[in-house]
């Protein structure tokens, strides 16, 4: 089995501004991941699209908030953001790989927006 299907977080807390996840996970990794990141790579149809080449460029959530967590079974949480956006279920998997990946997919992101002459505000 794969590293990916036997990792578990072992603990989920969002922060008293609601403006970051902090996830660990059983293998001890652990990972602050800020409400704003979390939005713009929400997994949802609605931001990655239905295909390859489908996806949006979110702008404009530097200052979304976490609403509420729900869970989904026993893979997954669903994140409720305060602009409305509750459709994402980030798997514990997806969660690794956005705490792994966070410099490159920032990175990538910021020089989408500025590409696309969109704003973080």
């Amino acid at each position: 089995m794969s590293a990916a299907l036997t990792t578990w977080p072992s603990e989920l807390r969002l922060n008293p501004a609601k403006d970051a996840l902090s996830v660990a996970f059983d293998n001890g990794e652990r990972f602050a991941l800020a409400a704003e990141y979390l939005r713009v790579e929400s997994p949802s149809a609605e931001v990655k699209g239905h295909g390859m080449d489908d996806g949006i460029t979110v702008a404009g959530k530097r200052t979304v908030k976490i609403a509420a967590l729900e869970p989904v079974g026993n893979y997954a949480v669903r994140i409720l953001f305060d602009d409305g956006h509750d459709t994402g279920l980030y798997s514990w998997a997806l969660l690794r790989e956005l705490g792994r990946e966070h410099d490159e997919r920032w990175s990538a992101y910021l020089e989408e927006l500025a590409a696309q002459g969109l704003s973080r505000d």
